[in-house]
């Protein structure tokens, strides 16, 4: 927990919040990080997290959007392509959202010397 004034922060609320993902997208993030070593495809991940396959597809489709997954198509060999992805590391995802962190805090800093 994370203490400002009068309210205190969970950590995953912080990056989750910072990120601007829902908890879905929050859980398909968490789940590629624990995952780092197998090829994910939204229709794994639906059947191995228990969510229906529309909304695994959305929250890889944000989390390809803020750059905290990357995607890869996959040639098969009777033709077609599948698409795989894979998570940034902890290292890359910290530094995205410190930027956003610093950004916000920049903002506020700003507002509070014009008050």
């Amino acid at each position: 927990m994370i203490d400002f004034a009068c309210k205190r922060f969970d950590l995953d609320d912080v990056i989750k919040c910072g990120l601007g993902l829902t908890r879905a997208e929050f859980r398909v993030m968490k789940y590629f990080l624990e995952k780092r070593d197998v090829e994910c495809t939204t229709s794994s991940m639906s059947r191995k997290m228990k969510l229906n396959l529309t909304t695994v597809q959305k929250a890889v489709k944000k989390l390809n959007e803020k750059g905290v997954i990357v995607r890869h198509q996959k040639n098969l060999e009777n033709g077609g392509y599948v698409y795989t992805y894979e998570c940034k590391s902890k290292a890359e995802i910290r530094k995205i959202v410190k930027g956003i962190i610093g950004k916000w805090f920049g903002e506020v800093e700003r507002r509070v010397d014009g008050w």
